[in-house]
């Protein structure tokens, strides 16, 4: 999170480092879950692109904790965290690190073993590419990033389970629904207050993971073009995706939140000390690796008239 003017007024920013979160999309999580109860029952979580880690403090705050903290919970009973990202992460209590590709199925085989063999209640995953501003080409490419963590969820998300994905709402929206309620009988878009209106992301609620009958988890992406095309498949209504007028599929779509709490487009005055400053609280974690780090050397070696560039360190 950084200390732009905007974020300084963005009462969602100023919230998550006083309560001690890593970025602001934990009220987002936390807003899905008031309207879908999605962490009843969970005891196996797994968490998709979860860098920096603060839908990973969620998860540990809201299951791991209270559940350590109760005297008549056994070490066994524990919850199962698992959070999974191509960059590093700094620890959080409870919550067990995988740095590994999320499309690869070495990557699900690691998470079932931390699992002993059981698979998930709950896979979330918030995460998304560095956005073009160019809208159909950035829904394309995080309509394609859910189906990929669509790969890993086939084969670690047990049968009843629940997935939750970030989408970005586009002209093929109805399309990406379609592909989902092939694996989930109750799929719902939804909008939590945290999320700026001027933002075309909303979150998928996926429940009661129910595979077609005889599914393998190699025949994902057969299935997935299938549906994709204006034919459909032959015995699944999925091609109803690609219907116009009165046959349109219409979205479930929810807003998540206290409608009348806190609205996250519009500029909070600065909490001011008694002397009259504002104090910028620092970030709750820094990034321990950031993909960026090489960039700013460069930029600090050229100011400084360094040349020889390729002593710079790239670790962190």
């Amino acid at each position: 999170m950084g200390k732009a003017s905007r974020d300084k007024r963005d009462i969602y920013y100023r919230k998550a480092k006083e309560e001690g979160w890593r970025a602001r999309s934990a009220f987002k999580l936390l807003q899905i879950d008031e309207e879908f109860n999605i962490f009843e029952g969970v005891k196996r979580v797994v968490d998709l692109c979860a860098a920096p880690g603060s839908w990973s403090q969620v998860l540990s705050r809201t299951l791991y904790l209270p559940a350590k903290l109760s005297p008549d919970t056994k070490d066994d009973d524990l919850p199962l965290i698992v959070a999974i990202d191509l960059q590093p992460m700094a620890p959080i209590e409870g919550v067990i690190q995988v740095q590994g590709d999320i499309t690869n199925a070495k990557t699900a085989e690691v998470v079932i073993r931390h699992f002993d063999g059981c698979k998930a209640d709950l896979v979330v995953c918030d995460g998304a590419p560095d956005v073009t501003g160019l809208h159909d080409m950035d829904e394309f490419v995080q309509s394609q990033l859910i189906l990929a963590g669509l790969t890993i969820v086939t084969h670690i998300l047990k049968g009843g389970g629940k997935f939750i994905a970030k989408i970005f709402r586009g002209k093929d929206t109805s399309l990406l629904y379609c592909q989902l309620k092939l694996f989930f009988t109750e799929v719902t878009f939804a909008k939590p207050k945290s999320s700026r209106n001027s933002s075309i992301e909303a979150f998928a609620v996926c429940e009661n993971y129910s595979p077609p009958e005889g599914f393998n988890e190699k025949d994902l992406y057969r299935l997935l073009e299938q549906v994709g095309s204006p034919s459909g498949t032959g015995d699944l209504d999925c091609s109803s995706g690609w219907l116009e007028g009165p046959n349109k599929v219409y979205i479930p779509f929810l807003a998540c939140g206290d409608l009348s709490g806190y609205d996250s487009d519009r500029s909070y005055p600065l909490p001011r000390a008694a002397d009259g400053t504002y104090q910028c609280l620092d970030p709750v974690q820094p990034p321990i690796a950031p993909p960026y780090k090489r960039a700013l050397e460069m930029k600090k070696a050229s100011s400084q008239g360094i040349h020889n560039l390729d002593k710079l360190s790239l670790n962190p």
